[in-house]
């Protein structure tokens, strides 16, 4: 039946209350701040988009498929580039852009895209991004419904969704063996101090240098694989030693935690960041900037850039926070790690998230192949070694 009477708030004010209750649940647990703001950034468009005037109720399935094209033709705007193609923000609290397009310092607002540089061309949102929207969006309407504000949800008329997820953006995708290795190792080395006039126009004091932040921040992420959110959250409380183990507890999506150890290369690496890490007062924060304040996720982009800069040209490739995400999980699973281990460390509820974190290897069906398991010889020689003029037929003996 449809409802007798219907509020009929505008677009703007339906929003409002809305985003409301959705950051109310973060003081129940019922969601985490990091997904409320995710809901209210997309509401925030979708008012930009449909009009923050119009009648929430007079919106039809087309109205919504406007403008869910709309936002799939967005530029993707959650990196900036300057002239050089580097990220803007250099991990010492300038200007920086993320989530969504907005310039943030660590202690802006969030929304003002219209100031920084201009935005780097290409292609509109990820098919991700298209379908985290049309989440967002049907997630406002059905509150909408059941409040009264509408007399049908329009989502059922929509027609627009994004493709099926493809192949990823080549940044977003696992690094080779020898890529993270490569940019391991340039983490683990001492730069050199700035030239004037160099990359970044100017000489670091002693007291301005980050490099053992700056290697901490890559062996974290390509070893543990958290997400850009958990890294920048992470205290240093939040690291404690059981039995000789140093371990990291994580404070993931959805209020969950998760204790992971560190491998001995990291733990050394945190000690020594530790060792040099200036604190301003009271600060709790893991990873600050010189001037000692929290990183924001922006400027973790700006630290893996910078140190991939220092990595020999044959073995360096461009890669995002998410991609070592999926460096992670594509080397731990390659070489055998047990699923449910790689699921822990990830901080995933279900096994069947990981085939999303799963890329492929150049070569990795040829090994796999050539060393099958129905195919080897008892005596521990192989089918490939068959195949190439070796005795006849497998499986003698």
């Amino acid at each position: 039946m449809l409802p007798p009477q219907v509020n009929r708030l505008t677009v703007q004010e339906a929003a409002d209350r809305y985003v409301e209750l959705v950051r109310a649940k973060t003081v129940t647990g019922a969601l985490s701040p990091a997904t409320a703001e995710v809901y209210a950034r997309d509401v925030a468009t979708f008012v930009r988009l449909a009009g923050d005037d119009r009648v929430l109720d007079d919106l039809t399935g087309e109205d919504v498929d406007a403008v869910l094209l709309a936002f799939a033709r967005k530029p993707d705007e959650r990196r900036r580039s300057g002239a050089n193609g580097a990220a803007v923000g250099d991990g010492t609290g300038s200007p920086v852009v993320a989530d969504g397009g907005a310039v943030r310092d660590g202690r802006g607002p969030r929304d003002g895209g219209a100031r920084g540089p201009a935005p780097r061309g290409g292609p509109g949102q990820s098919a991700a991004s298209q379908a985290r929207f049309r989440r967002s969006v049907s997630a406002l309407f059905r509150h909408a419904a059941s409040a009264g504000w509408v007399h049908l949800d329009p989502m059922a008329a929509s027609s627009v969704r994004a493709r099926e997820r493809g192949g990823l953006r080549p940044e977003r995708r696992a690094l080779t063996r020898e890529q993270a290795a490569g940019l391991i190792e340039a983490a683990r080395s001492p730069a050199p101090p700035p030239e004037p006039g160099g990359s970044d126009g100017r000489r670091r004091r002693a007291d301005q240098r980050t490099e053992a932040r700056d290697a901490l921040v890559v062996m974290l992420l390509a070893a543990l694989g958290p997400r850009v959110s958990e890294l920048v959250r992470a205290n240093v409380e939040d690291f404690y030693t059981n039995d000789g183990m140093r371990y990291w507890r994580i404070f993931g999506k959805g209020g969950r935690t998760r204790d992971v150890p560190l491998p001995r290369d990291v733990a050394a690496a945190l000690d020594a960041y530790l060792a040099v890490r200036a604190a301003g007062a009271g600060e709790k924060a893991l990873l600050l900037s010189w001037r000692g304040r929290r990183l924001a996720r922006g400027d973790v982009q700006a630290v893996i850039d910078r140190v991939r800069r220092r990595v020999e040209p044959g073995r360096s490739r461009e890669v995002t926070p998410h991609g070592l995400r999926h460096t992670t999980a594509t080397h731990l699973l390659a070489d055998g790690t047990d699923m449910d281990a790689v699921r822990r460390v990830l901080g995933h509820s279900d096994l069947s998230t990981l085939g999303r974190y799963r890329d492929d290897l150049p070569g990795e069906l040829e090994v796999a192949m050539g060393s099958h398991p129905l195919l080897r010889r008892r005596g521990g020689g192989q089918a490939g070694q068959a195949a190439h003029g070796g005795e006849s037929g497998p499986g003698e003996g």
